[in-house]
């Protein structure tokens, strides 16, 4: 029987290329792991300007957000922490190069590609 996407240990591994892909600062092997028609929500988008209501949508949006804040964070790592998955999404708990903890809410497609993702930074 083949594996369905949604797998608990399909996820973790996703979670797991998810992060080798930051770490590779490679930005298409980043975007090949999400929808066309993806969207995404964070603080920095509005840190950066691009749009008041912190969310970007496609991968066109994603790769210009993406590519500008990788442009600025040239030493950009990712230390994973934990993965906590449930049917159709996961989230990646890891420390940044700066020390700062962030979990990363990733939501799965019926492809098994990432439709929405939110970066949940700490509120202090």
């Amino acid at each position: 029987m083949p594996t369905q996407p949604h797998e608990p240990t399909r996820l973790a591994a996703l979670g797991r290329d998810w992060i080798s892909a930051w770490n590779s600062r490679d930005l298409e092997r980043v975007l090949a792991l999400y929808a066309e028609d993806a969207e995404m929500t964070s603080d920095r988008i509005q840190a950066l300007g691009l749009d008041c209501s912190g969310t970007l949508r496609g991968k066109a949006n994603l790769r210009m957000y993406w590519g500008k804040a990788l442009a600025l964070l040239p030493n950009l790592h990712f230390d994973l922490i934990d993965l906590f998955v449930s049917p159709d999404s996961i989230v990646v708990f890891y420390q940044n190069e700066r020390g700062g903890k962030i979990c990363e809410y990733l939501r799965l497609d019926a492809e098994g590609k990432i439709r929405q993702g939110s970066a949940n930074h700490p509120a202090h």
